[in-house]
């Protein structure tokens, strides 16, 4: 596997080294030594799914407060998005710095998104699946989110919103005080 850290500290677009032959390719998309190796959290209790009907919809931007903060590895597995996380932690260089990357099933690449950020994505094609392995259970009482639209982080989304839920459309303007992590 390629690691290559983001302009956001902790965070790695994650690239699978192929055997190739005849028949296709071989890949190795997890090992706990080599992410430990690289000083990230290897300790995945929980995988989920995430899939998106309509090109467009909108997801998140989701995290969790202390002590439920959740490292995600997370990879496109159908179709193609833009995702999208920002730094939370107080003490980062990279506070409140946002960085976007798109995802696909054919570029099979994977986005490490440390403890202390907020995710979110765009579906980028009709019919977009994801897979996350994440570092803690969920816990509703501990799940915040930030608006999509919101003008502090003045994200480029690629396209118009066509979907974004109730859940998502109820988030306030971001406090810096009430997201410190």
């Amino acid at each position: 596997m390629i690691f290559t850290e983001t302009k956001l500290k902790g965070s790695f677009i994650i690239e699978p080294e192929k055997v190739e032959d005849e028949r296709g390719f071989f890949a190795r998309s997890w090992d706990k030594k080599i992410f430990e190796e690289h000083g990230l959290n290897s300790n995945l209790v929980q995988c989920n799914i995430s899939f998106n009907k309509k090109k467009g919809t909108i997801r998140g931007l989701h995290y969790q407060t202390s002590p439920y903060e959740e490292a995600k590895l997370v990879r496109c597995t159908k179709g193609k998005v833009f995702e999208v996380m920002i730094d939370l932690r107080s003490k980062s260089e990279t506070f409140m710095n946002w960085l976007g990357i798109e995802l696909t099933s054919e570029n099979y690449k994977m986005l490490y998104v440390p403890e202390g950020f907020a995710l979110g994505l765009q579906t980028l094609e009709d019919n977009s699946e994801l897979f996350y392995q994440m570092s803690q259970i969920y816990i509703p009482e501990y799940s915040r989110g930030i608006r999509w639209d919101d003008e502090t982080f003045r994200i480029s989304w690629p396209l118009k919103p066509i979907i974004v839920s109730k859940k998502d459309l109820s988030y306030g303007p971001f406090n810096e005080l009430e997201h410190r992590q």
